[in-house]
This record gives C-alpha cells, sequence and structure tokens, in this order.
C-alpha cells in the first residue's frame, strides 16, 4: 500500500438505531487499484460507498478520501475528481443522450469537447442524440458509464457495473477499468457478478453482516482458507492405468484423472506428473473460484440477486 491510499476506512462504523449496517471495518485502497467490494444483500455495501461518497457519515470510526473528510466543506472541491455509477440508473428520457452528459459535464466543470470521446468510448456514439427515452437497459447502463467516466476521475466508484450489459460490452467496461488504472486512478466496484471478477480485480474486500469478512487479493484468500485446486487429467485408457497404478485411490471418471492438492503442493506435484513420463493429452488446473471462496467465508449465505 503506497503512502497516500485513494481510500481510507478506520473501525468504521455506522449505525441505524439498533441495527449495525457496518461494524469495525478498516480498509485502505491506493491509486491504480481495483478493489472489488462484495457480499450478500444487506452486508453494508452500500452504506460503505455512500460513506466514501460523503452521503452519510459514520457513527464511530474515520472516513479519509483522497486525504480529506467526505464530510467536510473542503471537500466539495474534490467531488469533480470522483466518477460514481449508481447501481440503478435513472435519467430524463425526453432528454437525449448529449444532453445529458453535457448536463453532467457542466456540474463537473469539466470540457464539453471531450464528450464525443466518451460516447465513443462506451459504443454509443450512433444514439448519442437520440432521446433517452429510446434507449434499452444497456444502452442507459453505458450512459450512466460514460457519465462516470466525465472529467476522468482519480476515484471510480461503480456499483454493479455490468448489469444489462451483453457480453461484449461487459468486456468493455473492464476494458475501461483497466485503462483507468493505467492511469492512475483508484477503482472501487461493488458486485454480485463473481464469476467476472476473478481475473479482473486487484484484491477483493468480503462483507458479511457489515463486518469485514475478508480482504487480500484472491490467491491469498484461496490459500488462507485452504480450499484446494482440482487437477484433471486426460490421456489414453494406458495412460490413465498407468497414473492409476501410481496415485492410489484417486478418482478417474470420463476418461480423465481427477486430483486435489493444496495451493502449496500444486506446482510439486505437477512438476511430480511431468516427470513420471506417461503420455497424456491435457491438463487442467482450475483454482476456487472467486465465488467459491465467498461462499466459503460467508457460510454459503445467498449472495442474493444482480
Amino acid at each position: 500500500m503506497g503512502l497516500n491510499p485513494t481510500i481510507e476506512l478506520s473501525s468504521v462504523t455506522k449505525e441505524y438505531g439498533k441495527t449495525i449496517a457496518v461494524d469495525g471495518v478498516s480498509l485502505a485502497v491506493a491509486p491504480g487499484e481495483c478493489l472489488a467490494l462484495v457480499g450478500h444483500n444487506g452486508a453494508g455495501k452500500s452504506t460503505l460507498i455512500k460513506m466514501v461518497l460523503g452521503l452519510i457519515g459514520p457513527t464511530n470510526g474515520r472516513v479519509r478520501v483522497m486525504g480529506r473528510d467526505p464530510l467536510d466543506s473542503a471537500f466539495n472541491n474534490l467531488r469533480s475528481k470522483i466518477g460514481f455509477l449508481p447501481e440503478q440508473v435513472l435519467f430524463q428520457n425526453n432528454m437525449t443522450g448529449r444532453e445529458t452528459l453535457e448536463f453532467y459535464a457542466r456540474l463537473k466543470g469539466a470540457s464539453l469537447e471531450a464528450l464525443d470521446a466518451l460516447f465513443h468510448r462506451v459504443d454509443l456514439f450512433g444514439a448519442a442524440n437520440n432521446r433517452i427515452s429510446t434507449y434499452s437497459k444497456g444502452m442507459r447502463q453505458r450512459l450512466g458509464l460514460a457519465q462516470a467516466l466525465i472529467g476522468t476521475p482519480d476515484l471510480l466508484i461503480l456499483d454493479e457495473p455490468t448489469s444489462g450489459l451483453d457480453p461484449a460490452s461487459r468486456q468493455n467496461v473492464y476494458s475501461i477499468i483497466n485503462d483507468m488504472k493505467a492511469a492512475g486512478a483508484t477503482v472501487l466496484i461493488s458486485s454480485h457478478a463473481l464469476t467476472e471478477l476473478d481475473s479482473r480485480i486487484d484484491r477483493v474486500a468480503i462483507l458479511n453482516r457489515g463486518h469485514m469478512a475478508a480482504l487480500g487479493t484472491i490467491a491469498e484468500l484461496r490459500r488462507t482458507i485452504g480450499l484446494p485446486s482440482e487437477i484433471k487429467v486426460h490421456g489414453s485408457a494406458e495412460s490413465l492405468q498407468r497414473l492409476a497404478d501410481y496415485y492410489s485411490g484417486k478418482g478417474y471418471m470420463n476418461g480423465a484423472a481427477h486430483f486435489s492438492c493444496s495451493a502449496s503442493e500444486k506446482i510439486d506435484f505437477l512438476r511430480e506428473l511431468m516427470e513420471l513420463n506417461i503420455p497424456l493429452t491435457d491438463i487442467e488446473v482450475n483454482d476456487p473460484s472467486l465465488e467459491q471462496v465467498f461462499l466459503a467465508l460467508t457460510k454459503g449465505e445467498d449472495l442474493g440477486n444482480e
């Protein structure tokens, strides 16, 4: 973690009456880092985002964004450096896409000349002058992303950014996130789409009933909770029989041998497998996914619907 994290939460708690929405959460996110915030519905993700944005204050603890308290009046000067895509994207139906982005650009004091490039970036240039009432859900979502990117923010907060998007548009969202990171921006994603996030984020913060259940890279969390990797070895019946002679008691089915080993043993196992010099046609290594890590850490509680 660098000297000056973009987001810094220290023992942050938020209570609503007797309900504790966020309970003692500490977290730091650096410039150029993408952190995913995941948890079941009601885990405290939205409350945490609202505190980072300065929409609400913590009951206890300290929130700092770009070095300032989001509730301070001085923080208003930094708001133009934040891009936010809410979970529910709502626009005026009688306005065009271009009128909408011009409105937000003026609010941010950003250049109107840069808007064409934004429309191109989210594949909406051809519909920029159409009324939003003609936009599909996916087009509205992409317009919402363009709105969040106005002014090239230093902090980008995306709540369910790929909701309602087709596969190509989802890929484009993550391409944009990579570009923002490369430019030094901090990206905070809240998402239920865990299978998408596996290879696309730097770290994950897992919230469970307001607590921080885990924080780290997916590889670190796999090791911490001891989830094994699954290794599937394909080969001829003769090759698999030779493997069976060497590794007794392993699962052999559907023309493949199935092995399970911990992260720390994986490389040694694969090296040993190669040294047997048994002809093989394929080896598949499946590390535990973020979804499996999440379920293990939250005791299998339902993640909720996107």
